[in-house]
């Protein structure tokens, strides 16, 4: 069975679920999970988890995310992108400059209400479900944050811009509440994501490319390996006494820890000229506000067991994350 993360170019008309039941059929094993759903009529970045890393799927979905959007100024659908059945039709009045302060005024953190078409759960049930039956439900608005936006075209009613956003962020709903603030109205009329956390399009590969490396025996190099994820991360030995509390799942005593050098134990990743940028910086950050160190730690024999938490130079290191099976 492989175990890593691989980079997966996600195309138009494909769910993120059908991403992952053709590389089950692809590379003949079940254990699969993707890390954050993109729209069927979304593309780019989907990091997919094989083997062991599907323990990464909820941690790698909380990470920052990238994207490149079209909005279209002057239309709002039931879906809140172009593919929706249209609800209001309105003549774009604002200048150029009125939609660029309007965009930009959406940097930072906001409450944004989720569009009924979304994987979100109320009372047990997705919405997308309920929308489908025809039920509008009242949806409570979630704090999210935008790290930066960048506007690339304006051709109104068309506005081309990238942003930085936080989980749970949807860019169709800021596409409408963008045509709220300008008075017309809008919706998203293409999207695609370019970055989750280091995850970027650049490296990744479609499925039809995932096939052609699998048959020409080039796929390994293309996954990344589970604790280079962690790279940021200081990275320890245990002692040969300290090992069987390690493989039980148990604290470990600080005492025992040795530390590994950078060539020892960092892995390359595809793609990178510089692997310590991997995708610990967000956990990390974490880690800090709650006064823990964040450590991967490896047996004497080079396997990686997992990520272990020091609170506040406490004399044991306790099991955050395991990726190791005996």
């Amino acid at each position: 069975m492989i175990s890593g993360i691989i980079n997966i170019r996600k195309e138009k008309g494909f769910t993120s679920h059908d991403v992952v039941a053709k590389l089950r059929g692809i590379l003949r094993q079940k254990k699969i999970g993707h890390t954050g759903t993109l729209d069927p009529d979304a593309e780019g970045v989907l990091p997919v988890c094989l083997g062991k890393a599907t323990r990464l799927c909820d941690r790698i979905g909380d990470w920052d995310k990238t994207y490149e959007a079209v909005l279209l100024l002057g239309k709002t659908t039931d879906t809140e992108d172009i593919s929706g059945t249209v609800l209001t039709e309105r003549p774009v009045t604002v200048s150029e400059e009125e939609v660029r302060e309007i965009i930009l005024s959406f940097v930072g953190g906001y409450d944004q209400i989720p569009p009924m078409y979304s994987a979100k759960k109320v009372g047990g049930r997705k919405l997308y479900e309920l929308a489908r039956e025809g039920v509008v439900i009242e949806r409570k608005a979630c704090p999210v944050r935008l790290y930066d936006i960048v506007i690339r075209e304006i051709a109104l009613p068309y506005v081309t811009f990238s942003v930085r956003c936080s989980k749970g962020t949807y860019i169709r709903s800021l596409c409408r509440d963008i045509g709220e603030k300008a008075g017309c109205g809008g919706c998203m009329a293409a999207l695609t994501r370019t970055n989750v956390a280091f995850f970027a399009i650049e490296d990744a590969l479609t499925l039809a490319e995932v096939e052609a490396l699998r048959d020409a025996d080039a796929l390994l190099e293309h996954i990344l390996p589970v604790d280079s994820v962690f790279a940021g991360y200081p990275a320890v030995t245990v002692t040969e006494k300290a090992e069987k509390r390690l493989y039980n799942g148990n604290p470990v005593p600080w005492e025992a820890c040795r530390s590994r050098s950078d060539e020892e134990n960092v892995p390359a990743k595809p793609g990178a000229d510089n692997p310590k940028s991997a995708g610990a910086g967000t956990d990390g950050a974490k880690a800090e506000e709650s006064g823990a160190a964040m450590y991967r730690i490896y047996d004497r024999q080079g396997h990686f067991i997992g990520i272990y938490k020091r609170k506040n130079g406490a004399a044991l290191l306790h099991p955050d994350k395991l990726f190791f099976d005996m």
